[in-house]
């Protein structure tokens, strides 16, 4: 390894410390302040480490924790877009292929293609470990939703159907992490009307 890749290396660590200043629409657990890209990232990846064992396919913990640190890096150029800002979320395929081009662009040789094919791998959701990363990506800022009272959920007026269509694909991440989260974090806020029960227009006058 020479000094030019080694430099490489630190002006493309440099880049990302931006990724502190993304501020998310997530507080955290205490209610005190919105989370951080970075501080997002960091806690996926504990959690991926102690929960790989509830996957639903064995998965490579490495690679796995590895998508969760970089998937967001590409919203120091894309900024962050809000789960269920329908608007915006029009406009953040184009944004973050942009910002993934650029960003990774600064790794040399090999470093940026393997960067590059996990961002892509992890978008594209179909491996073991992409599904399971997109599981804890839904997870997490559920579980401090919840945490912080269910604040984030009534600023924004979000309703449980909403939810659903967002995390219609996280049991193919986990279903037991899934059926634990939704019963024991999402569905206590209903209850509590933190969150919209729109259940009837979805399911007629079945709120089971």
């Amino acid at each position: 390894m020479d000094n030019n890749e080694l430099q490489q290396f630190f002006q493309f660590f440099r880049e990302i410390d931006k990724e502190k200043n993304i501020v998310r629409q997530t507080y955290l657990a205490d209610g005190t302040r919105k989370e951080n890209d970075a501080e997002h990232a960091w806690h996926m990846a504990v959690m991926a480490v102690l929960l790989g064992g509830y996957a639903n396919e064995e998965i490579d913990l490495l690679k796995t924790v590895t998508m969760l640190l970089i998937h967001d890096l590409v919203e120091i150029d894309a900024g962050d877009t809000f789960a269920y800002d329908e608007e915006a979320k029009k406009t953040q395929r184009e944004r973050e292929l942009k910002g993934a081009e650029r960003i990774f662009s600064l790794l040399p040789g090999d470093a940026a293609l393997n960067m590059r094919g996990l961002w892509d791998e992890f978008e594209e959701g179909k491996t073991p470990e992409a599904r399971f990363a997109h599981a804890m990506d839904n997870i997490q800022p559920a579980m401090l939703n919840a945490a912080s009272g269910g604040r984030s959920w009534r600023e924004r007026g979000i309703r449980l159907s909403q939810i659903l269509e967002r995390n219609k694909d996280t049991a193919g991440g986990s279903k037991i992490l899934w059926d634990y989260a939704l019963e024991n974090i999402i569905l206590p806020h209903v209850a509590s009307g933190d969150i919209v029960d729109d259940r009837q227009g979805i399911c007629g006058n079945d709120k089971t």
